[in-house]
């Protein structure tokens, strides 16, 4: 069989780098001049700069199985201890999140009636209908909790606004806890058991990590062992099915596109959409126009990341954490800071200090369309009064992504359950995007192992699947189509 991966971001790339790995023939399209999608990093004047994922969580063992066979497990590097002490801006100034019980009851981040509300979690019933984030927490967790934990959480990791994203479907997770425990404190607790056996990390107690010359080294050394398998600046434009699928390995799907002012056509037994959901949207129309309509409908809001680099001593305050969220009710013109140099000293050249600010998402969509002059000066602004910083920046580089982060807002499920049944009805077609399984780094590198898992099951038919411990491979093929 043959398998066409359109789209060579880390979905992409984790989908066919497992299927080569298992001895399928894999033929990646790319439009950009390099993979990786987000996953780029600039190196300019000492400065290092991520594009895309500023640093990934190690939530998931694929992480370990992948990187061993990929050799860069000695390239990887971890962040500072005081990753972990994260800040959240309230009144005008930044207070640590608690991160023990002793913590949380000397915190001035929630009043004592907010700290009390807390309490009550235990004892509240389940949900009767389908939430938002905000009534989720708030019914469960208290109103002061959503707007100086939630909100300001949900800005950083979805650019989104709780009061538009299901539960269900931003935090699975977290819905779980109540669907099978009745509580999250006591999902929480029976969880951790459940994840140990597992081999999983919770989010909040796993290490973070990057590369020592980026999140992009990532991408690069999945793209070296496909050398040959990856085709660059070559933008698939159509699906088209070809007969039944009836006869083994005769190709059943055709994609066509363009390469170097040339049209092209490839056949495939199989075809792995990888790319955003306003683009899938236009190759599932010929199968399912409805499928189209709702992935044309999923919101990317647009998101400016502004990385500001300072001389060590324009910094007054000490740069101990990973950074600081900013609520809504603060009523400010940025999400949040990451302290960059203080996780990873290397990006940022010797006494000087890199900050990297994120700026609209869908609550501030607005500020993403001002010029980069505009946009760095409102940046600068906002840390001169939040953080006490002197002067200007000594380097700048503005990051723009029109559509940046799939936005899992009330109704998604139907979005999903429709992803299903063309999965079903088109038994040649699959969906691995972070609008389908999770936004992670984490959660793409998990799905597209699992996708590549259910295409061999599918299509090989083996008689074993498992995984090769000191090489990371995920099946041994026995079956008649081999």
């Amino acid at each position: 069989m043959n398998v066409v991966v359109i789209g060579g971001g880390i979905s992409g790339l984790t989908v066919a780098w497992w299927l080569h790995q298992s001895g399928v023939d894999v033929t990646v399209l790319e439009k950009d001049s390099e993979p990786g999608g987000t996953m780029q990093t600039i190196r300019t004047d000492g400065w290092l700069i991520e594009t895309g994922p500023n640093s990934v969580l190690e939530t998931t063992p694929v992480f370990g199985e992948m990187f061993e066979s990929l050799d860069i497990i000695d390239e990887r590097t971890y962040a500072d201890s005081a990753a972990s002490r994260r800040y959240i801006l309230r009144r005008g100034s930044l207070r640590a999140l608690p991160s023990s019980l002793a913590t949380f009851l000397t915190s001035s981040l929630w009043s004592v009636g907010g700290k009390l509300r807390l309490l009550k979690e235990p004892f509240i019933s389940r949900g009767t209908k389908e939430e938002t984030v905000a009534e989720f927490v708030e019914r469960r967790l208290g109103k002061e909790f959503l707007e100086y934990a939630i909100n300001p959480f949900v800005a950083g990791v979805y650019a989104g606004n709780p009061e538009q994203l299901s539960v269900r479907a931003a935090f699975p997770k977290l819905y779980a806890l109540e669907e099978k425990f009745g509580g999250l404190v006591k999902g929480m607790i029976i969880g951790a058991k459940e994840r140990k056996q597992r081999a999983e990390k919770a989010k909040d107690r796993a290490r973070m990590f990057s590369f020592r010359r980026g999140m992009q080294t990532f991408p690069e050394s999945i793209a070296r062992q496909l050398a040959g398998r990856i085709r660059l600046q070559c933008t698939a434009r159509s699906i088209s099915r070809l007969g039944n699928g009836a006869g083994g390995d005769r190709a059943r799907y055709v994609v066509s596109g363009e390469s170097d002012g040339q049209t092209f056509e490839i056949g495939a037994s199989a075809v792995v959409i990888a790319v955003p959901a306003y683009v899938a949207g236009g190759f599932v129309k010929p199968f399912s126009r409805s499928l189209a309509d709702r992935l044309n409908s999923i919101y990317y809001p647009p998101v400016v990341e502004v990385f500001l680099g300072y001389r060590s001593e324009q910094i007054i305050r000490p740069l101990d954490g990973f950074g600081f969220l900013v609520p809504a009710k603060e009523h400010r013109r940025i999400l949040g800071t990451i302290w960059s140099s203080s996780l990873f000293p290397e990006r940022a050249p010797d006494y000087h200090v890199a900050l990297t600010t994120f700026v609209g998402g869908s609550r501030q969509p607005e500020l993403a369309h001002y010029d980069d002059k505009q946009i760095i000066a409102l940046v600068d602004g906002e840390l001169e009064s939040i953080m006490g910083v002197r002067g200007t920046p000594v380097f700048s580089k503005v990051i723009r992504w029109e559509r940046a982060i799939p936005q899992y807002n009330l109704g998604y499920q139907k979005i999903v359950d429709a992803i299903d049944r063309i999965e079903t009805t088109e038994p040649g077609l699959f969906f691995c995007s972070n609008y389908r399984g999770g936004i992670s780094v984490g959660d793409c590198v998990a799905s597209g192992k699992k996708m590549a898992e259910r295409i061999l099951e599918k299509f090989i038919r083996p008689t074993s699947i498992k995984g090769n411990s000191t090489r990371g491979n995920i099946t041994t093929i026995q079956g008649e189509n081999r």
